[in-house]
This record gives structure tokens, C-alpha cells and sequence, in this order.
């Protein structure tokens, strides 16, 4: 195995995981990421622009269920640790292990093609540098994740303002004294609409639709950590319950002036969010419905009502893009995503998708586990149970949630179930040779 060589294209969450892991089981890998460091979106100040976390970021997953299994967060941070404590943790893990010293940092792939014998070409240049540099490899990990290449809306009208996507937003500052309107029920449009509003003149929250605001602690816990504990409930009825709890302790939506969902929990991803009802409340932030049109400074809304403003966020996602990729040879920006175990394509060899889902939870646990099989894959330990095709079509079949049908919702997973799917895969493969000197963590059976 030491002499294959697998090409991992990012370095933030799942990718350091890529690497790890895959050089644990002897392959040479190589790391390719446009940062200056590891830790990929959480890399706050990072000149590449990339980061798309605020300064007030904290995650919306508790450390409880938010840790590689490899390396546990520290058991004295907060109960939702900072953008800064996450980059950090991060960058132990890479130096823990090495990988941060198999890593091209400040450096661009700029395009990956299949080469004969099942091998990948992948081309890249260094940052501020014109000359391209192509390398073959055996397999390609792709890890660049998917918040990276905002979407935004599109309205009739035109507005003369300044309108820009959340990525952008980095603090409140700029927006002191400004008249702001934020679009979205998103976590990120929660955020910004709670923070520009303690400088800015005015702000405002537009939502197209109702949204379930989940508060980060419920009956003293974080909420992760209570719903875990009721998952061996029937699926309906753990829905049922988190619905009635949010209802007993907060109120409808329509209390303060938002659309209540008109879908249940889970159907679209949840926003957990406990400031911003207290913003409404105290008449910092007001609700707005969905935008009409746009006129110059003046925005029009679907219930007749209109006022102007100075600046547009649009808390509106992200597409899920890979520019290195060509469309002809996969296209992953659209549903239905083929992917098993949102992996493994099914007719393209020695190519893995790492972190490419929406998880109901925390990202790099599941990603660590996705790095796990992947090695084991090209190693010759572990093969899918059936042809890739049937699985995937099984896979869509079934999804964890039934969530509205929007290009937000084509990676959606629940956290604890998709681990437990990829524990189960990991179980069926062949033990890894004594010869490598790995000493295989204990795979603990998902809660």
C-alpha cells in the first residue's frame, strides 16, 4: 500500500481526517488546500477569503457529539466552543498526527481527471503563481466541502444598495447606523440578524417560509444532548416530542410575528438559534415575509408592506461545486446525489467524497468514520455489500428525513444514524494488517 499515492483536496474538517487516515493504513499521501493552514472554513482570519464563520461563530452541535473519535475535544471547553477554540483543536489534531507535514498548503488544484489504470490526474499551482503543476495519483479524495460558493436569490427589481451573501459578512461593525435587512431562517441569518442588530439603525428578517427556531439548550442540556438520549424512541414520535417541547417553552412562530412551519421538524435543516426571539421581543429585529420585488433602496414584500434599506445580506446557502472537477465526468450539483454512504460514486474507481453531506448534527464525526471506510476501500479490506448502483438507489430510497424538496436538502443526513450505517460497514471489513503498526481505535457503537 505504501506505494500508492492518494491525493486529498482539502484540509479543513474532513480532509486532515482524509489524510490521517489514509497514511495510517501506509498510503503517501499528498494535501492540497488554498489556506495557509489546516481547519478549512473555521480558518477565521485566513487571507484566502475562504472562511465563511463570523466573528461571534460558536458551533450549533455540542462538544458532546462533536468530536473525532480519534482525538476527543478537551473536556474543559464550552458546551458550544468558539470558531477559535475549534480552529485550534483542529490544528493539534493535525499536528498529532502529522498531517499538517503532508500538506501543500497556499496552493490551487485546478483540474482532476481519470487517467489510465484507474489512476487520477490532478493538476494545481501554487497561490500568485501562473506555472501548473500535473501529478498522477492512484486515488483522489475530495474534501473541499460545500460552503464555499454562495447562492444567491434572484428578485425582479433591481436594488441600489449594497447586496451581498452572507459569506462576505465577517463582523457587525460595518453596519453601524445602517439600515439592514437579512434573507433567510438559516443559522447564519439568525446570526446576523441578532448581531448587526445591536449597531445597526434598523434590522430586519424576511423568511419565505416558516422555520422551527430550536433554542442551544433545553431543560438545562444542550439539545443535542437531550434528543440523543430519546433516540431509541420510533422516529415519529421523537419529532413529536421535540415539537411539543419547542411549542411548551417558546410559543408559536406567529406570537412574534414569523410564519409558523408548514412542514414538520427536521424537514428543513434546523436553525438553532436562542437570541433571536429575544431580539424580536425587545423590538430589535422585525419580522418581514418574503421579498416581492426590489426598487432601488425600496423592498417590496409579498404581504403589500415595503421600506427601504441600505444593505442586503442573503443568508441563502451555498451550491455544492467542484471547479476542478469537469460536469462530464460527475456532476454533484444537483439531486439526486449518487453517492453511497455519500462516498463512493458508482462509475467512477479510486475517487471518494469525504464531508459532502448535511448532517442533523456535527460534520467531522461522521466525515472521520467516511475516511475510515474510504481507506479500507482502496486498501482491499472492506468491499459494499452489493453493486454500487442498488445500494445508492436503496439509499435514496430510504432517506434518514423527509425534507422539503429545495437544492438545501440533496446531502441531509441524521448524525447518529449515518454513523451508526458507517459502523456497520466499517465491521464487515478485514482487519488491518499487524505488519502497519496501526493500533485500530475501538469504534464505539453509535448512542
Amino acid at each position: 500500500m505504501s506505494s500508492k499515492r492518494v491525493a486529498v483536496i482539502g484540509a479543513g474538517p474532513a480532509g486532515i481526517a482524509a489524510i490521517k487516515n489514509f497514511t495510517d493504513l501506509g498510503f503517501d499521501v499528498v494535501g492540497f488546500d488554498r489556506c495557509q493552514g489546516v481547519g478549512g472554513n473555521w480558518r477565521f482570519d485566513d487571507p484566502t477569503g475562504h472562511s465563511s464563520v463570523f466573528e461571534t461563530t460558536h458551533i450549533i452541535s455540542s462538544k458532546y457529539t462533536s468530536s473525532y473519535e480519534d482525538f476527543p475535544l478537551p473536556d474543559n471547553v464550552a458546551d458550544y466552543p468558539s470558531h477559535r477554540v475549534l480552529a485550534k483543536y483542529f490544528e493539534d489534531y493535525a499536528h498529532t498526527f502529522g498531517v499538517d507535514q503532508r500538506v501543500r498548503f497556499e496552493t490551487e488544484v485546478v483540474k482532476c481527471e481519470p487517467a489510465p489504470g484507474d489512476r487520477w490526474s490532478v493538476s494545481w499551482r501554487r497561490s500568485g503563481e501562473e506555472a501548473v503543476t500535473t501529478e498522477v495519483f492512484d486515488a483522489l479524495c475530495v474534501c473541499n466541502g460545500h460552503h464555499h460558493t454562495p447562492r444567491m436569490p434572484d428578485y425582479p427589481g433591481t436594488f441600489t444598495g449594497k447586496m451581498m451573501h452572507s459569506h462576505e459578512y465577517k463582523r457587525a461593525a460595518p453596519f453601524a447606523g445602517q439600515r439592514v435587512l437579512v434573507i433567510g431562517g438559516g443559522n447564519s441569518a439568525c446570526d446576523v440578524a441578532v448581531e448587526t442588530s445591536r449597531v445597526s439603525a434598523r434590522t430586519a428578517i424576511s423568511w419565505r417560509r416558516g422555520y422551527y427556531l430550536i433554542p442551544k439548550f433545553m431543560l438545562g442540556q444542550p439539545v443535542d444532548k437531550l434528543f440523543y438520549r430519546f433516540t431509541w424512541l420510533p422516529k415519529r414520535l421523537q419529532l413529536m416530542g421535540l415539537e411539543f417541547l419547542l411549542n411548551l417553552l417558546q410559543g408559536k412562530n406567529r406570537d412574534i410575528g414569523l410564519p409558523d412551519p408548514d412542514h414538520r421538524i427536521m424537514a428543513t435543516h434546523p436553525t438553532l438559534n436562542s437570541d433571536l426571539y429575544l431580539a424580536i421581543r425587545h423590538g430589535k429585529v422585525e419580522p418581514k415575509r418574503d421579498i416581492q420585488r426590489l426598487d432601488g433602496k425600496r423592498v417590496h414584500f409579498v404581504d403589500g408592506t415595503s421600506e427601504e434599506f441600505d444593505v442586503i445580506v442573503a443568508c441563502t446557502g451555498y451550491q455544492i461545486t467542484h471547479p476542478f472537477l469537469d460536469k462530464a465526468v460527475i456532476d454533484l450539483s444537483k439531486a439526486p446525489v449518487r453517492l453511497y454512504q455519500k462516498m463512493l460514486p458508482e462509475k467512477l474507481k479510486n475517487l471518494y467524497f469525504i464531508g459532502l453531506f448535511q448532517p442533523l448534527g456535527c460534520i467531522w464525526p461522521g466525515a472521520e468514520l467516511q475516511a475510515k471506510l474510504a481507506t479500507r476501500h482502496l486498501a482491499g479490506l472492506w468491499r459494499p455489500s452489493a453493486p454500487l448502483p442498488q445500494l445508492i438507489d436503496r439509499e435514496l430510497a430510504h432517506p434518514d428525513v423527509d425534507q422539503v424538496n429545495s437544492p438545501r436538502h440533496t446531502v441531509t443526513v441524521n448524525d447518529m444514524a449515518f454513523r451508526k450505517r458507517l459502523k456497520a460497514d466499517l465491521a464487515r471489513s478485514a482487519p488491518v494488517p499487524a505488519r502497519l503498526g496501526l493500533v485500530t481505535p475501538r469504534l464505539a457503537a453509535a448512542e
